[in-house]
């Protein structure tokens, strides 16, 4: 009898977890215009920082242009592009929108890229997506 009233007691304990699990949040307008204006700045943005992995560093665009062709035929299923800040020409590959993960990326590159670092920069968001070796 004693193990009987023990269970009742726990179902209805249990019971009443359940049914107390219901949480309604009443905001003043206000903050729903702040979190509306926050979700459509989110959507308009097209771009995130991230980190892309530097490659090659020169002045001479033919050489940049030699390494960028060995690289596509390396990783070709790997964005790779160029910058120019003059006098430098720099061979960057990938987009990620985490350190961690360009970092994993970078340490499987050092086989042939040695001189290879993170560099943080823009990433469109479109590029993201398709960064998967």
């Amino acid at each position: 009898m004693k193990k009987i009233i023990i269970t009742l007691v726990t179902l209805l304990f249990i019971t009443s977890l359940a049914y107390s699990q219901n949480v309604i949040i009443k905001e003043t307008p206000g903050i729903t215009q702040l979190v509306e204006k926050h979700i459509e700045l989110n959507r308009a943005t097209l771009t995130i920082d991230g980190w892309r992995i530097q490659l090659f560093s020169t002045t001479d665009r033919s050489k940049l242009e030699g390494a960028r062709g060995t690289f596509i035929n390396r990783y070709p299923n790997m964005p790779v592009d160029w910058v120019h800040a003059s006098p430098w020409y720099r061979l960057r590959a990938g987009a990620f929108a985490t350190k961690l993960d360009a970092t994993r990326t970078l340490n499987s590159l050092k086989i042939y890229y040695p001189d290879a670092y993170l560099a943080k920069d823009k990433i469109n968001t479109s590029e993201l997506l398709n960064a998967r070796i």
